[in-house]
């Protein structure tokens, strides 16, 4: 029994001279790039993957660069006629829908008009992207997070609501250039993970909303009231000292992506007429 014992020894350390275990997960490499467990450290495990099937290269190819040099680089034109061209007051503003808040499924991708409503609709807050007026970083993009609200859950707008204060870096950032983005993630919700989807992957859908900021109009804002207060009541009890006013973004774009194969810029008019369930 003894000799037995010995004879098979070697033989499992033969086995497992090209394993080394990391957090209970064993990585098979090959004998000659083992050079004790440090080298599986977290900046060499990626490169392994990397080199080894070159998966992502194949499937997501780098984009290309479009201009060589900063200097290259031109800010980007807006259509003043898109912004100022509309009317501030319940511009695009839908009446009651009975089944807005009632399902729970997300439109099928292929709507992909329906698909950014949905989003909009079902996201409670999102990160707003504003150019910089901070010394150390100014005029560079810089993003915050808000609550939002396109309505209350029986009455989706696709205006997107805010509650501010003129003491959030942000809104200083908003009086000095008043243009923004605002991006949601379908990863808010429960979907993404019931299906192990990572937030990055396409299916995971996202959309980016990019306007103007501007000041709700004193007869918008009963309904600016209740489109935040009926989602996010806590704000009722908010600081009076820190000056809360509304704010809403008047959409120039709608950026969807929300399955493989690319993304959608989907028409204002056809955004405000679909429905998000």
């Amino acid at each position: 029994m003894r000799l037995t014992f010995y004879l098979i020894l070697p033989v499992l350390a033969a086995l497992c001279r090209g394993y080394t275990l990391r957090s209970s997960v064993s990585w098979v490499v090959a004998a000659n790039d083992v050079v004790g467990d440090a080298d599986l450290s977290e900046e060499v495990a990626p490169a392994l993957l990397v080199n080894g099937g070159g998966l992502w290269k194949q499937a997501y190819p780098s984009p290309k660069v479009l201009r060589e040099s900063p200097e290259e680089q031109m800010e980007p034109e807006v259509d003043s006629s898109a912004v100022q061209g509309r009317s501030p007051l319940f511009s695009y503003r839908r009446e009651k829908n009975a089944k807005a808040g009632g399902g729970k499924d997300p439109p099928p991708h292929q709507e992909t008009a329906r698909t950014a409503r949905y989003i909009a609709h079902s996201s409670d807050w999102g990160c707003l992207a504003t150019i910089s007026t901070q010394h150390q970083i100014k005029g560079v993009p810089f993003g915050n997070i808000f609550s939002v609200s396109d309505g209350p859950v029986e009455n989706s707008t696709g205006v997107i609501y805010f509650y501010m204060t003129p003491k959030d870096i942000t809104v200083v950032d908003l009086q000095v250039n008043p243009f923004a983005s605002v991006t949601f993630s379908e990863a808010e919700g429960d979907l993404c993970r019931q299906m192990v989807y990572d937030p990055e992957d396409p299916r995971c859908a996202r959309l980016t909303l990019t306007g103007k900021m501007v000041e709700i109009a004193p007869e918008e804002l009963a309904f600016a009231k209740e489109a935040m207060f009926s989602r996010h009541p806590q704000m009722t009890k908010w600081p009076v000292g820190h000056e809360w006013f509304f704010m809403k973004l008047d959409l120039i774009q709608v950026w969807l992506q929300d399955w493989l194969g690319g993304t959608s810029l989907i028409p204002l008019e056809e955004y405000f007429r679909a429905l998000p369930f």
